[in-house]
């Protein structure tokens, strides 16, 4: 991206006072980086010839689409792009065999109640298909982990998620469960349904100006941790969804479509302590080995809470 207006030398004179560059005060990262996006934005109005009344309309739209930032970051590919990244570095590194990671997006609710081995999500209100979802914990080499925390949320069948919807209880649909001594977690729940950004809100309003739609396939989030382990940020998705490969935050992910099992004999109803027919999923996780504290830990963000 070149602008001649911008490479001047009044205009780069300018670029360093408004990024503080000549200043001792502040962040020398922060100036360089202030500086860039300022430049590129710089070359993108001179470029595309944008006028003053387009640029004052584009600062009021981010004004007011605020709150759907959270939902506008994944939408135009930020996430996923520095999952990527994260990638390419961990191939650089030679880290590989651990479960794919893919984007946490804007919903997670810490605190969730902490069960042993086995959860139910579901406060019982939803009467969506039943799902019954177990797996193991492993090392990469195989080896179960037992004590590993595996942190699970997803939407109900209207494809609304807890605290954020006012109508649900307070964590439904979302458990934190402890493995056991083999290293293996279980729970009921319901099976989610997709969603759609909220309807004729900024994220929308944005996508629909570049020909794209607003919806997310049916998914369920995992944080996965251990001591000693790389932080897990992954999800895995629902097969069969119309949108399972038209996600518009682009995590869907290969490796992290898990069949799904239709059980409805009466032995297997009876050795889930169920009484209908149920959905049924196997999905192993495993952890890479951390080579730093801070590589076990929750990447720092700002996240919801029950009491916000």
């Amino acid at each position: 991206m070149t602008s001649p207006l911008v490479q001047s030398a009044e205009i780069q004179a300018y670029l360093d006072r408004i990024a503080g560059t000549a200043d001792p005060q502040g962040d020398p990262r922060t100036k360089a980086i202030v500086r860039r996006i300022v430049s590129d934005l710089f070359s993108t109005i001179d470029e595309f010839d944008v006028s003053a009344e387009e640029f004052w309309h584009a600062l009021h739209f981010l004004q007011q689409a605020a709150p759907e930032f959270g939902l506008i970051a994944p939408g135009l590919g930020f996430d996923h792009f520095l999952d990527v990244r994260m990638d390419l570095q961990d191939k650089a590194a030679g880290i590989a065999g651990g479960t794919p990671r893919t984007i946490e997006g804007p919903l997670y609710v810490a605190g969730a109640p902490l069960s042993q081995g086995f959860a139910r999500l579901d406060d019982g209100s939803d009467k969506g298909e039943v799902l019954v979802m177990h797996g193991t914990v492993r090392e990469t080499d195989g080896t179960p982990i037992a004590g590993a925390i595996v942190d699970v949320w997803h939407a109900n069948t209207l494809g609304a998620y807890s605290v954020f919807d006012p109508g649900q209880t307070a964590y439904n649909n979302r458990r934190r469960i402890e493995t056991d001594a083999e290293g293996r977690y279980r729970f009921h729940s319901i099976v989610p349904s997709g969603y759609s950004v909220p309807p004729q809100g900024s994220t929308e309003q944005l996508l629909g100006a570049i020909g794209r739609h607003g919806n997310r396939p049916a998914h369920i989030h995992f944080f996965v941790s251990a001591p000693g382990h790389r932080h897990l940020t992954t999800q895995i998705n629902i097969p069969g969804d119309p949108y399972l490969h038209d996600d518009f935050a682009f995590a869907t992910h290969d490796d992290l479509i898990p069949d799904v099992t239709r059980r409805a004999e009466a032995e297997a109803i009876h050795a889930e302590g169920l009484n209908v027919p149920f959905a049924e999923i196997a999905f192993d996780f495993r952890l890479n080995r951390a080579e730093s504290e801070d590589e076990t830990e929750l990447m720092a963000r700002a996240r919801a809470s029950v009491d916000a």
